[in-house]
């Protein structure tokens, strides 16, 4: 067993750290000289690398048998082996393990800012460490390893999500805090998680109600945006093939559907819906007018959705078929009159959610956007 470990990463946010070890943290400044920790490539977590006269700022634990298990698996999904190293302390020089990168991590890319990453991305993968370590002792590392990009876009969903309060003039003020939480377990872990918790909430008249199970599908949020040319009063859609069309057993599982995607860790709505504009229809938008925010199946999914008209420039032959390979996506696009499209959304042909509110909402708004243009 490691007697001492010097951690110069994101381990150093004593947040995460704690979360991580499940108890309070006993650490210490320490430095190890003639090494330097460096961003890796596409990556906001560091790795160590010898660099001669330099010096890695970090903190020193002494960890127990159990302290070390539960490190071991949260950085097993990163990629790294403990190196033994002399690092300095207050009291002078220590042998400590280091975690340094294997061959498998992407290579580096310039210096690491701790503080800048601390003040960014420091309570999103302290959340994300709360769902990594709530699988400790029931998945391998190498499981964890897997879904951890979507762990972290779901703590950055839960981030979101606990920064605005949203008001409550009809329907009850209750807080999430008064939920009693009896047990919660994630017997599916993917691209999408699903949790089966067990619960008691306050019910109308007072006091909790009976307990019940519930099975959540764990998603993170997404924006959705139809691009407008109020010039020439021309929507763009895509359409592609949809798994739960399919799934249910739709004869036509091709959707059409305003650009849609994910927001990535550390990205705002607006910025993604610029990036999927991009990806997904090749299109710079300029400016975004809200529809609203909203979940499209409260029962059940976790899922948050913040949809926009997007204006643009949509002359003949802007539609294109788009997607990135790396995500297997066939998409193709379709400039519609705006009429037309109001009245394939009256004629069932438009079976999306999004895209229903997004042309209501835009045949609602459109004189004041032309107007704008």
């Amino acid at each position: 067993m490691a007697e001492r470990i010097f951690l110069y990463g994101t381990l150093r946010y004593l947040p995460l750290l704690e979360t991580v070890l499940g108890r309070a943290a006993d650490a210490v400044p320490a430095r190890l000289r003639d090494h330097r920790a460096m961003a890796v490539r596409s990556e906001t977590y560091p790795a160590i690398r010898p660099a001669p006269g330099a010096v890695a700022e970090g903190i020193l634990l002494t960890p127990s048998e159990e302290d070390l298990a539960r490190l071991n698996f949260y950085e097993g999904a990163y990629h790294y082996d403990l190196r033994a190293l002399s690092v300095e302390t207050a009291d002078g020089a220590v042998t400590a393990e280091v975690y340094f990168p294997t061959d498998a991590q992407p290579p580096p890319d310039g210096p690491w800012d701790y503080e800048g990453w601390a003040a960014v991305h420091g309570p999103a993968t302290r959340i994300a460490a709360e769902e990594v370590m709530g699988l400790y002792g029931t998945r391998s590392e190498e499981e964890v390893r897997g879904v951890y990009p979507t762990i972290l876009l779901r703590a950055w969903s839960e981030l979101r999500a606990r920064g605005e309060v949203p008001p409550a003039q009809v329907r009850r003020g209750i807080g999430a805090g008064e939920v009693e939480v009896l047990s919660r377990r994630m017997p599916h872990l993917g691209y999408f998680g699903v949790s089966d918790t067990v619960l008691r909430h306050p019910v109308a008249g007072g006091g909790l109600g009976p307990e019940i199970r519930r099975e959540g599908f764990l998603m993170g949020d997404a924006v959705t945006v139809l691009p407008y040319d109020p010039v020439r009063d021309v929507v763009l859609v895509i359409d592609q093939f949809r798994f739960g069309p399919f799934l249910r057993g739709d004869p036509r599982p091709w959707s059409l559907e305003p650009v849609a995607g994910r927001v990535d860790p550390g990205e705002t709505p607006e910025e993604t819906a610029r990036r999927e504009a991009r990806e997904e229809a090749g299109l710079e938008i300029g400016a975004l007018h809200l529809i609203g925010k909203y979940y499209p199946s409260p029962a059940a999914v976790t899922e948050w959705l913040v949809s926009y008209v997007g204006i643009a420039d949509l002359p003949p032959g802007a539609a294109k078929i788009g997607g990135l390979d790396s995500e297997a996506e066939d998409i193709q696009g379709h400039i519609v009159p705006l009429d037309e499209m109001d009245a394939l959304a009256e004629s069932g042909e438009v079976g999306t959610g999004p895209l229903l509110l997004s042309v209501h909402w835009l045949m609602r708004h459109r004189a004041r956007l032309r107007s704008l243009a």
